[in-house]
């Protein structure tokens, strides 16, 4: 891991002297227009765990390019990911959106925020309206300010921060992974509105909404960056659906069951949002009729403390809670071994077991 702990604090560097250059752009066009990017900025420094970023380290690191110093170079590898940090951005005030969720992180979410300043400065018209398309548009930003930055242009001088182009199959994998996380998302709520309780379509939707952005795309990015062969970028992309899987079924785990002095989201949040989530088609699948209806019956509501316990009870009476655990082991285990095989020097796959375990093994 020590090869890899200065990642976050590095990409937090390059995303606030990126906001810092953009600021006056914002101002040029309106100061309300800068302030709206004050609050982008805010809500991408003041939370997340970094865990893109830190996969485009580790997989720069699985390349030959990083272990003999030559090619793009650490620099580009660490732009790479704070640039996935402002897609992770848009996705999440979008997901919050579409959520209708109150809080990201113990604080309000985005379009609460505009929600709230619409009231305080006395603006004309409908709050909630206003709060949604201000955060629609901001999430918009994110995406085109992630494309500026992964290229090396800043929004104050509009030309190339960084002397190295980004090789071709790094721009490749970054168009890949922009599809697969906005279809992941459309995918999502598809299933939602359609009402597909199946577990083939819960995994569906984690694979293209998550497993791929999350790990297995920066694990290639970060390989590409490297001059890595293709059979290297192929174990790498199984590696990292098996722990993007992993990691979302925990999240699962801890939207129902986590504490929300660690989640920084209330008790119970996916069931009160209603998300398809693995757990729930699980316990849809394994529980009696009338465990299958009272989570139905919890689903995209408000639940009180028993209530709550009584959905958790049949989540685990049923044996979806025990599955899921099962699952995050089996795909933890199936990525260990692919690190253990992988043709990469020593450290760089110590600093990826380290990875597997920290996502999958966490409170929040």
């Amino acid at each position: 891991m020590v090869n890899i702990a200065h990642v976050p604090a590095a990409v937090d560097e390059i995303l606030t002297a990126f906001f810092d250059s953009g600021r006056p752009a914002l101002d040029d066009i309106y100061p309300a227009v800068a302030e709206a990017g004050d609050v982008l900025a805010d809500f991408v420094l003041s939370g997340g765990k970094r865990v893109r970023p830190l996969f485009v380290y580790a997989g720069w690191r699985c390349g030959p390019e990083a272990a003999a110093d030559t090619g793009p170079g650490e620099s580009t590898a660490l732009r790479v990911g704070a640039a996935i940090e402002l897609i992770q951005a848009c996705a999440l005030i979008h997901d919050d959106i579409l959520d209708r969720s109150d809080t990201r992180r113990g604080r309000p979410t985005v379009h609460r925020r505009f929600e709230a300043l619409h009231g305080d400065r006395g603006f004309a018209g409908d709050p909630a309206h206003y709060g949604v398309s201000a955060a629609i548009l901001l999430g918009d930003l994110a995406l085109a300010w992630a494309d500026d930055l992964v290229h090396g242009i800043t929004p104050a001088d509009g030309g190339p921060a960084d002397p190295h182009p980004l090789p071709r199959p790094v721009a490749v994998l970054w168009s890949q992974m922009r599809t697969e996380v906005l279809g992941g998302q459309l995918l999502d709520i598809t299933n939602e509105s359609s009402g597909d309780e199946s577990v083939t379509a819960a995994y569906r939707v984690m694979e293209y909404k998550t497993a791929a952005y999350t790990v297995a795309r920066p694990l290639q990015l970060g390989a590409a960056l490297s001059g890595a062969e293709d059979e290297l970028s192929r174990s790498l992309h199984r590696i990292g659906l098996d722990l993007g899987v992993a990691f979302q079924l925990r999240d699962d785990v801890l939207g129902v069951f986590g504490d929300p002095a660690e989640t920084g989201k209330p008790s119970g949040d996916d069931l009160v949002e209603g998300k398809r989530t693995a757990l729930l088609a699980e316990g849809l699948q394994r529980a009696s009729a009338a465990g299958r209806d009272l989570l139905r019956d919890s689903l995209g509501r408000s639940l009180s403390e028993a209530e709550l316990t009584a959905a958790r009870d049949v989540l685990t009476e049923s044996g979806a809670l025990t599955e899921i655990e099962r699952q995050i082991d089996e795909r933890l285990d199936a990525a260990l071994a692919g690190i253990d095989g992988l043709d990469a020097g020593e450290s760089a796959r110590a600093d990826l077991t380290w990875m597997a375990r920290r996502i999958t093994h966490r409170r929040r």
